[in-house]
């Protein structure tokens, strides 16, 4: 499937993965953010924005054959890092609800702000489906 990459002199990450090395068909999605199907907010919670947001991923994954163990990069945007940082339990518990213990290379960035006012978040994924 994919390999993970960290060097063994390294401190050990905690829930992503420093670099991943994969080979197959290559699925990206766009930034996804935490409205539902029919692009409506249900919640202005971050956390819920964020279970939203990955189960959106999830979907677009299916329809090109792949789950979240296929995940190899997500790209995340925040408009306050704070709220992520002091949340980090509460995301764990929701990143392991939907997508598993399947810790692809992520990055996080803060940004000023999204395009859609009330988003929160906005993830981007990377996944590669093993050759058959």
């Amino acid at each position: 499937m994919h390999e993970i990459l960290h060097p063994k002199h390294w401190k050990p990450a905690k829930g992503y993965s420093n670099g991943v090395a994969a080979e197959g068909r290559l699925v990206f999605t766009g930034g996804i953010i935490g409205w539902n199907a029919e692009q409506v907010f249900e919640t202005d919670d971050f956390v819920g924005q964020v279970e939203q947001a990955l189960k959106s991923i999830v979907e677009i994954l299916a329809e090109a054959g792949a789950g979240p163990e296929h995940l190899v990069r997500l790209t995340w945007y925040v408009t306050d890092k704070r709220e992520y940082l002091d949340r980090l339990k509460d995301l764990g518990a929701v990143y392991k609800a939907v997508i598993g213990r399947n810790y692809p290379a992520m990055a996080l960035v803060q940004v000023v702000a999204l395009v859609e006012d009330r988003a929160k978040v906005e993830i981007e994924a990377t996944a590669v489906i093993p050759k058959a």
